[in-house]
């Protein structure tokens, strides 16, 4: 639910509504949700929701309702988050994958339910914004109310503070500690989430995933100081994508006694959240996760090794994003003796043996996902250029930017052993 601005470029798929979502769409919403058959909507605006980079997976508008009631005169800022309706490699995409039942899942089940655990340990987190409305037929349909006019905003402009991330992890830590609760003592609460980045139908034939590996040994071969490491990527370029398959898939076909397991968010990256501070101190007052399509089960580290790369500055993820991951763990734990739960808690030491085993998704997300969000950070790239358009797509590889973070990267790699044995 990212704010909006006047400077900023939209999705094309967002410049212009789709004839359902209208006055009469809108009205039928929000009688059925207050409750109020006599609710007449007098004006709406619809513009888009969105910034270029903040988001891929569906389509998002913002609008702005004027409506009477027996009560009154009411203004009310909605969030509309739809699937792609415009012909193109987006639809293509998302066609055939899970991602508004997850998503539907998780704002009116599991997240309220976690929030109740959370409350009843007397912890009064907010994990989420409520969801006034959602759909699958006729359309895949989400509606909430808009964050911006309570303060919150997405960050775009700047690097995200040490007290900023903090806030998300003590969050994410949170909502891991209920859910590891939960498995542990009601694993069928959450047996249908199972559906993560890798189990759309199309990713592993895309061609933004297929040729990243490929695009990223070209990089490597091309800057002499980088070369050495070549040998490396090019013995796993026909494999890594089946074997980081098995790392995702480990909780439900190859589960272990010895690894921690959650119901992860599985896109924990900065435009996924929203930050409020307060108009006139400035002062931090609260992260919101937002965006929770790909959610599903899976181990631990999917989250935190995505956030090493997609949401950390460079300077934090020079040491693998360490004291960050363990400020986490320590919020894990406090969180889990809190709720009472019974089974065994993480150690750091085996929490970082675990990062360190599913190394196969430190090879994705620095070969083909690491150059897209820095080249989002950027503002010269537009989203849509760079997972459709090959050559806009490998020019993000020589960034000067992405180019010091994995010549900082490789060697820690090294170090810890990645490439043995490959």
């Amino acid at each position: 639910m990212p704010d909006n601005a006047t400077d900023m470029e939209f999705n094309a798929d967002e410049l212009e509504a789709p004839s359902w979502l209208n006055s009469q769409f809108i009205q039928k919403v929000l009688s059925d949700f207050e409750e109020s058959p006599e609710l007449v909507v007098t004006d709406l605006k619809i513009t888009p929701a969105s910034a270029q980079g903040d988001h891929y997976a569906s389509v998002m508008f913002r609008t702005t309702v004027d409506y009477s009631t027996s009560k009154g005169r009411f203004s009310k800022p909605l969030i509309i988050k739809t699937m792609p309706e415009q012909e193109g490699h987006k639809k293509d995409m998302l066609a055939e994958s899970h991602l508004f039942e997850t998503e539907i899942g998780m704002y009116c089940q599991v997240l309220p339910e976690f929030e109740r655990i959370l409350l009843e340990a007397g912890d009064k987190t907010k994990l989420y914004v409520p969801c006034l409305y959602h759909s699958l037929e006729p359309r895949q349909v989400m509606i909430f109310e808009d964050l911006v006019p309570l303060g919150y905003s997405v960050i775009r402009d700047r690097p995200v503070t040490e007290e900023e991330i903090k806030r998300v992890f003590s969050k994410l830590a949170k909502w891991h500690a209920v859910s590891m609760k939960v498995i542990y003592e009601r694993p069928d609460f959450l047996k249908e989430f199972k559906y993560g980045l890798f189990d759309m139908p199309t990713i592993q034939t895309d061609p933004f995933i297929t040729t990243g590996m490929g695009n990223f040994i070209e990089m490597l071969d091309k800057l002499p100081e980088l070369r050495k490491y070549k040998p490396h990527f090019e013995k796993i370029k026909d494999t890594y994508l089946q074997r980081l398959e098995v790392e995702m898939q480990e909780f439900h076909k190859y589960r272990r006694n010895d690894n921690y397991y959650v119901l992860c968010h599985g896109d924990f990256h900065l435009r996924n959240m929203m930050f409020k501070h307060n108009k006139k101190t400035g002062a931090f007052e609260d992260a919101m996760l937002v965006d929770f399509q790909i959610s599903n089960l899976c181990p631990i580290t999917v989250d935190l090794t995505y956030s090493i790369y997609m949401l950390m500055e460079s300077e934090q993820r020079q040491n693998m994003g360490r004291d960050l991951i363990n400020y986490y763990l320590t919020e894990l734990v406090a969180t889990l003796k809190s709720i009472g739960y019974k089974g065994s808690m993480p150690t750091q030491a085996g929490l970082w043996q675990q990062i360190h085993q599913n190394k196969y998704y430190d090879f994705f997300l620095i070969s083909t996902f690491l150059p897209l969000i820095l080249a989002v950070k950027s503002n010269s790239f537009k989203i849509n250029d760079m997972i459709q358009n090959p050559e806009a797509r490998r020019k993000t590889y020589f960034l000067d930017t992405y180019v010091k973070d994995v010549t900082k990267l490789l060697p820690k790699f090294e170090k810890l052993g990645y490439f043995k044995g490959l």
